[in-house]
């Protein structure tokens, strides 16, 4: 249900804003008409956003992917500590670390609507130089301009993930850490969250922009197809 309104909303902000901005002629489109370089790195940051968080909030999204899975936070005594002494066999670790997983998905589902408000109401006055960008150009732009309010707001989402975390083990390994309490763990694991969903977003942003056609949309087609 989250992943469809995020998916929804996301659709709709493709066609808000446009042509606030200078119009530019593209060379070779001239089938097309003239597009706001603005309001194509809007749908660029909107659909990236869209097809990533939607496959992290999908059940399994962090731990079934290799490339965005969260590696077991150094707390939990990955070079030896007190919540080792539960930790005693790469089995009870592996758990773990799926079930920390599992609550990243929540994060998730709190950073989607996040992510769409501030792609919709952010400034872009540099549109030019983040389309004549590298592969990740405007979402390192994003992610710069949120300036960690991602993970600030992620925390409470994983705190009380962490709470009702269907697994014991998430309980016992945070109840033998020393000075460390839920928010402390959730915070940690926000900050592992954040650098996955902008790195997944990032590689959603150069597969689009490597083959914008299938995107079916007219601007990012006629401002990144490279014929």
């Amino acid at each position: 249900m989250v992943a469809d309104n995020f998916s929804r909303m996301a659709r709709r902000s493709f066609m808000a804003g446009a042509g606030t901005t200078a119009l530019v002629a593209l060379a070779g489109c001239q089938s097309l008409p003239a597009f706001s370089l603005t309001e194509a790195i809007r749908r660029l940051l909107m659909l990236a956003s869209m097809n990533a968080l939607n496959r992290l909030m999908a059940p399994g999204g962090f731990w079934d992917n290799q490339l965005a899975r969260l590696a077991l936070p150094e707390m939990f005594g990955n070079r030896g500590g007190v919540a080792q002494a539960i930790l005693t066999s790469a089995p009870v670790k592996l758990r773990l670390q799926r079930e920390l997983n599992h609550v990243a998905e929540s994060g998730a589902r709190r950073a989607a609507p996040m992510i769409a408000d501030t792609v919709r109401m952010i400034g872009i006055d540099n549109a030019e130089a983040l389309v004549r960008g590298g592969p990740g150009a405007a979402t390192a732009f994003l992610r710069s301009a949120m300036n960690g309010n991602l993970i600030e707001a992620m925390v409470p989402a994983l705190g009380d993930g962490l709470r009702i975390a269907s697994d014991p083990i998430v309980g016992q390994a945070i109840a033998a850490l020393t000075g460390v309490d839920v928010t402390g763990v959730a915070r940690s694991l926000s900050r592992e969250a954040d650098d996955a969903i902008w790195a997944e977003m990032g590689r959603e942003e150069a597969s689009i922009r490597a083959n914008p056609q299938a995107t079916n949309d007219p601007v990012l087609m006629g401002v990144f197809w490279v014929r």
